[in-house]
């Protein structure tokens, strides 16, 4: 059940997160998460011209939140309890990077979600990262 679609999501995170605005689109939601993009650009890099490791791990971290929040519906008070990433290549240059994410678990006050990244038009998996989230009461 889609609680918030690819436009929803979008104007979330212009309202609720303008910091981050026009970094991301959400290119699609899927059975069991989204595909999130970085829209590289220059302060996203590191010396040799490749996307950095916090701009990976931001991609992932935006990517698991917004999946979680495309189930549950707009909820700014979710937030990273866990994460662990592994960067095992290079993202190619002058791509933007894509960032897979299917949700493991989603309960009533934690989620879990696996988060792929890849160079857009890759298909090698860049970093990964494993990361929960912890759903603050409903009420």
């Amino acid at each position: 059940m889609v609680a918030m679609n690819e436009d929803a999501l979008a104007t979330f995170l212009e309202t609720d997160f303008p910091q981050v605005g026009g970094q991301y689109r959400v290119d699609r939601l899927t059975d069991d998460g989204l595909v999130l993009r970085l829209v590289v650009e220059e302060a996203h890099l590191r010396p040799g011209g490749t996307v950095s490791g916090p701009a990976m791990f931001g991609l992932a971290d935006v990517a698991v939140y917004l999946a979680i929040l495309s189930r549950i519906g707009p909820e700014a008070l979710a937030v990273t309890t866990n994460c662990s990433i592994d960067f095992m290549r290079k993202p190619e240059a002058g791509r933007d990077v894509l960032c897979e994410v299917r949700i493991l678990k989603l309960g009533r006050r934690l989620a879990v979600g696996e988060a792929h990244l890849t160079s857009d038009g890759g298909s090698e998996i860049v970093a990964r990262a494993s990361m929960t989230y912890s759903i603050p009461p409903r009420g």
